[in-house]
Formats: structure tokens, C-alpha cells, sequence
């Protein structure tokens, strides 16, 4: 049984013994493939490392997340551009609009935007997108910047069943995290509707740890609680649902 986290931040631990204690664990659970988002320019060099430091279990991705999008968003680019430009990634990412911190700079995370995910199309990679409190704003963008060439995951998705429809329209599979796990989220009646095709599996790890390790810090060995509930709402067992998102998670990133 093979896992794979599409989408954590389990570089953080770069440098200090928690990161092979971490990996450890993720391969005591099954998870074998993690998937590494960058978020800024800082971050580049943790990313890199531990990718370095686990060739056949680590892949990069390189982005801008749009929290850090602020006035310098375009040095921000232009550093993260050349990482790509030497470095074998595996999407660009995460990229995407947030509205829920500063609603104030969506006009230069829409520009960000369109600048990654150019690169994206242009280099035949997929795209790891995140979006809160700017369902609207996001499929606009997706709308305008889709031309047949763009693909990737809409990571931590949370919204409807016509948002999931529409995403899905639009080229982009699912992320499904720690909240299909939370009692009241109403996830679950979204994912039990979902074509498992359209799935990939993630923990965003530190983040949204799953139940029950909800409220601590995550990290990617807590995936198969994930998988287990999708497994649930499906009437299927948690090896198939492993089987299935590893497929789909690389024939998305190619890994």
C-alpha cells in the first residue's frame, strides 16, 4: 500500500533531526511520494534540501503563495523563476488568491497569478492552487487563463459540490485533507459524490491535522486517516482508495 501527500510543508523540519523522524514515520504508514509546495523565496533552499536528502520520496514544486504576495511580489518572482530555471520541479506551486488575511492586494496576487500560471502552461507543468474566501475570484481568474494547456490540483478544497463540478470542469483535480475528517466541516457529503478519478490525497502538514490528531500539529504519516475516510464514504477499502490517488496524484505531477 503506497500513500502519496500531494501537498506539505513537511520541509519546515529541514536542517533539525524532526525531519527524519518524520519521513520515518511517513514510511512506517505508507505514505511513499510527498509532494513540496514552496511558498516564498525564503523557503526555496528548505525545499531543495530535502529533496536532496530524499531523491525517491520528495519532489519539488516552486510558487508564490498569495499571502506572501505583497509589494516585492515581483522580485519575489523573479527569484523563484530562477530556482525553476536550474532546479527538476514538479509543479508550480502554491499559487492561488486568499482574500481571508488582506483582501487589500488581490489585484497583485491576480497578477501573480497569471504570471505562474504562464509558466506553468509554458513548461508543461501542473499547478497547486490554493484559495480561501475567493471561490469567485479564482474560477474568474481560471476562466480567463485556461486554454486547454493548464492542469493541477485545487488543494484543500473545501467548497460545493458545484464548486468540485466546476474545478473540475476547468482541468483541476481535488485535494482532499484533515477537514474531510472534521464532524461538522460537511465535506463528506461533497467527497461521497465525487468521481474518485477527480481525487488526490494531501495533509498540508503543519496544518489541519486530521481526527484524531485534529488541533496538534500535522505532518504527512497522518494521510491514511484521510484515505480511510474517503474509503468510508465510498464503501471501499483504504488500499484502493491508496491505489487510486497515488495513480492519479502521479499522472498529475508526472512523479
Amino acid at each position: 500500500m503506497e500513500f502519496t501527500d500531494t501537498h506539505t510543508h513537511l520541509y519546515y523540519s529541514y536542517g533539525t533531526p524532526e525531519l527524519a523522524s518524520q519521513m520515518q514515520r511517513c514510511f512506517d504508514s505508507g505514505v511513499k511520494y510527498c509532494l513540496l509546495p514552496n511558498v516564498d523565496s525564503d523557503s526555496i533552499a528548505k525545499v531543495l534540501g530535502t529533496v536532496a536528502a530524499y531523491p525517491d520520496n520528495c519532489f519539488a514544486m516552486m510558487g508564490l503563495h498569495p499571502c506572501d504576495v505583497k509589494a516585492d511580489y515581483q522580485q519575489q518572482l523573479n527569484l523563484i523563476e530562477q530556482a525553476i530555471s536550474t532546479n527538476k520541479i514538479y509543479g508550480i506551486g502554491e499559487i492561488g488568491v486568499d482574500l481571508h488575511w488582506d483582501k487589500t492586494t488581490l489585484p497583485l496576487q491576480q497578477d501573480a497569478f497569471r504570471i505562474q500560471t504562464g509558466w506553468a502552461k509554458d513548461a508543461g507543468l501542473p499547478v497547486s492552487i490554493h484559495c480561501r474566501n475567493a471561490f469567485d475570484e479564482l474560477f474568474e481568474l481560471l476562466e480567463e487563463v485556461q486554454d486547454g494547456r493548464l492542469t493541477g490540483v485545487l488543494h484543500c478544497f473545501t467548497g460545493t459540490i458545484a464548486q468540485a463540478q466546476r474545478a473540475v470542469g476547468l482541468g483541476l483535480h481535488l485535494g482532499i485533507g484533515g477537514v474531510l475528517t472534521y464532524k461538522n466541516a460537511g465535506l463528506d457529503t461533497v467527497v461521497s459524490q465525487l468521481d474518485l478519478q477527480h481525487i488526490v490525497l494531501e495533509t498540508d502538514a503543519p496544518y489541519l491535522a486530521p481526527v484524531p490528531h485534529r488541533g496538534k500539529k500535522n505532518e504527512s504519516s497522518y494521510l491514511p486517516y484521510i484515505a480511510q475516510k474517503v474509503a468510508d464514504l465510498h464503501g471501499m477499502s483504504v488500499d484502493t482508495i491508496a491505489a487510486i490517488t497515488t495513480k492519479n496524484a502521479k499522472r498529475v505531477f508526472a512523479i
